[in-house]
């Protein structure tokens, strides 16, 4: 009998080879074959929604975070109705960033209220507006997470939507397994890699893409954040990792660079204390630059 080497989670042995144990998906993939009762419900409050965008990373504090609030932010001061589900689970930023975390979540006849972010009105759902103070941890197992993602999809009254992003934790871990499955109905327009061109990152990157072709999700593009530096004084502008290794990834995967966001310490600031930089600095580089990654990803959803 073949001995697998590789998650088979697209097979019929899914969460049941020898290469499963261990695994923290392998509870959800033996329920793959099962009818799920929350599926249903989780297809009607997604099907309204027009665009289903996955923000993915392979390593922390590369700014994917911040590159899919102002993705949220844009898109939302081009008059789309935009939703942001943080679905990092041990780590929420997305409240700070879209300046909701003085509100929490409440329970209604239709379900989740959305907390209502001042920028632009964008919709927001994280378990950080469920703690009572920023400094408490979410300790959680898989199943807890499963489970509070799936009621993130399920319960929370989304609306009609033209995109819902979805902010996920680096790697790939429970959070991202769970994603996949409830969306698999709906069809998710895929997913962007945001990395740096540090060598570090790009490795992680490419598990990323091992990642998402083997569960079936459509790669958009990746980001590349803080690509280079402008100094304040002086406008020169100076490289912070050298860029061959990301243009060759690019070719190597046929995976398009859909832009490289510069570091502008304006909108730094402005992320910091959830301010809108897309609002109070229009004419900053880094902005322009993530209007055309709207652009870009627009036209590869649209191809």
């Amino acid at each position: 009998m073949e001995q697998l080497t590789e998650c088979p989670a697209e097979s019929d042995l899914a969460g049941r080879a020898s290469v499963c144990e261990g695994c923290p998906g392998q509870a959800l993939c033996q329920s793959q074959g099962r009818v799920d009762p929350d599926q249903e419900m989780i297809d009607i409050r997604m099907n309204p929604i027009k665009h289903k965008i996955l923000v993915i990373s392979g390593k922390g504090g590369v700014g994917k975070s911040t590159v899919g609030c102002m993705l949220a932010q844009v898109l939302a001061s081009q008059s789309c109705k935009v939703g942001v589900v943080d679905l990092d689970i041990c780590g929420p930023s997305i409240p700070k960033l879209l300046s909701v975390e003085e509100q929490v979540v409440v329970n209604t006849e239709y379900g989740w209220k959305t907390l209502l972010s001042p920028h632009n009105g964008i919709k927001v759902m994280s378990v950080g507006a469920m703690l009572k103070s920023d400094r408490d941890s979410v300790v959680f197992r898989g199943p807890r997470k499963t489970g509070l993602i799936k009621r993130f999809f399920k319960d929370t009254f989304w609306g009609k939507l033209d995109y819902l992003i979805c902010d996920t934790p680096p790697g790939t871990s429970d959070e991202h397994l769970t994603a996949i499955k409830v969306l698999k109905n709906v069809k998710p327009d895929g997913a962007i890699i945001v990395t740096t061109s540090q060598g570090v990152s790009i490795a992680t990157v490419r598990r990323e893409v091992n990642f998402c072709r083997k569960m079936g999700v459509k790669i958009l593009g990746l980001v590349v954040n803080m690509s280079t530096f402008m100094c304040p004084c002086c406008d020169e502008v100076t490289n912070i990792f050298p860029e061959d290794e990301i243009e060759k990834l690019s070719e190597e995967q046929k995976i398009p660079i859909l832009a490289r966001i510069p570091i502008d310490t304006r909108v730094t600031a402005c992320c910091e204390v959830g301010r809108n930089p897309v609002i109070e600095h229009p004419d900053s580089q880094a902005i322009k630059c993530m209007e055309q990654l709207v652009k870009s990803l627009s036209d590869v959803i649209n191809r």
